[in-house]
């Protein structure tokens, strides 16, 4: 059974940075597309970033271009995303999915099989 474990959230003041990871156990994902999605307070699930099999292509979601950079370790079965310049409207729980369909980046929720349950990232202003 696949599991997707995300660590590395908390609180942190605007400005500052953050890394998540989400590690991968129950299959390899070493030829299959990683993303990261968040959740704000009282909104729906908005694509973060997405990662192709090999790393060679990533995207991003327009509001966190230029702060966020999604990297992955296949030898570890690991994702992560790299957050800097912090603003309170990032504030949201991380969730990372694995896709079934893709080795390139996809944005879409429904081509993600397995998620995780989520790191609260919390900035404060």
């Amino acid at each position: 059974q696949v599991q997707l474990v995300e660590s590395g959230g908390g609180l942190v003041q605007a400005g500052g940075s953050l890394r998540l990871s989400c590690a991968a156990s129950g299959r390899s994902f070493d030829n299959l597309a990683m993303g990261w999605f968040r959740q704000a307070p009282g909104k729906g699930l908005e694509f973060v970033s997405s990662i192709s099999w090999n790393g060679d292509s990533t995207d991003y979601a327009d509001s966190v271009k230029g702060r966020f950079t999604i990297s992955r370790d296949n030898a570890k079965d690991t994702v992560y995303l790299q957050i800097n310049n912090l603003k309170p409207e990032d504030t949201a729980v991380y969730r990372c999915a694995m896709s079934l369909t893709s080795w390139r980046p996809i944005k879409t929720q429904q081509d993600y099989t397995f998620w995780g349950q989520g790191t609260q990232v919390t900035v404060s202003s």
